[in-house]
């Protein structure tokens, strides 16, 4: 908790469903590295258009120059499973456990295990599913900051039969 730094990565993504994996791509020389290489621990903190502003600054700033939950006016938060801190802000939390780093390039993959996800209380529906649409999350893309959340169909809408309508 005490040696901890947020650092906005844009190369991750899931990789596995059983058991559920990640991965994070960092290069070698960004202070985090080290810090999860050798904790061999990570959290994924989603973000929102709200801690937009936190987000690219903590990508820009260096964690060996600043604290950035106090810069940024962040909380850190107890995580259940491992010694990473959250960030209480995030809508939801992944915490992470690092199986494999791949040197791939310019960049070193970090393969975890999802240990655990947790999600803010505000953003869970009444059926006990987490809304996407009620968090603003936003995405990153050549250098550009997007805005998520519009639904514009569900998996298999593609090949969905139409529906015949009744005659009046």
């Amino acid at each position: 908790m005490e040696k901890s730094n947020i650092i906005t990565v844009a190369w991750t993504g899931i990789l596995n469903t059983n058991p559920a994996m990640v991965y994070i791509s960092l290069r070698p020389t960004r202070y985090s590295y080290n810090l999860i290489k050798e904790q061999g621990e990570f959290v994924i903190n989603l973000t929102t258009e709200e801690l937009a502003y936190a987000t690219d600054w903590c990508g820009v700033k260096s964690g060996k120059d600043v604290d950035k939950f106090k810069n940024m006016h962040l909380t850190k938060e107890k995580a259940n499973f491992i010694k990473c801190p959250m960030i209480k802000e995030s809508p939801v939390s992944v915490e992470c456990k690092v199986k494999e780093i791949r040197e791939i390039g310019s960049h070193h993959m970090f393969i975890a295990e999802v240990l655990a996800i947790n999600a803010d209380e505000k953003y869970i529906n009444k059926n006990g599913a987490f809304d996407i649409s009620k968090c603003n999350l936003i995405a990153y893309s050549n250098g550009h900051y997007y805005s998520l959340g519009k639904k514009i169909g569900r998996f298999g809408f593609s090949v969905e039969k139409k529906k015949k309508r009744g005659k009046k």
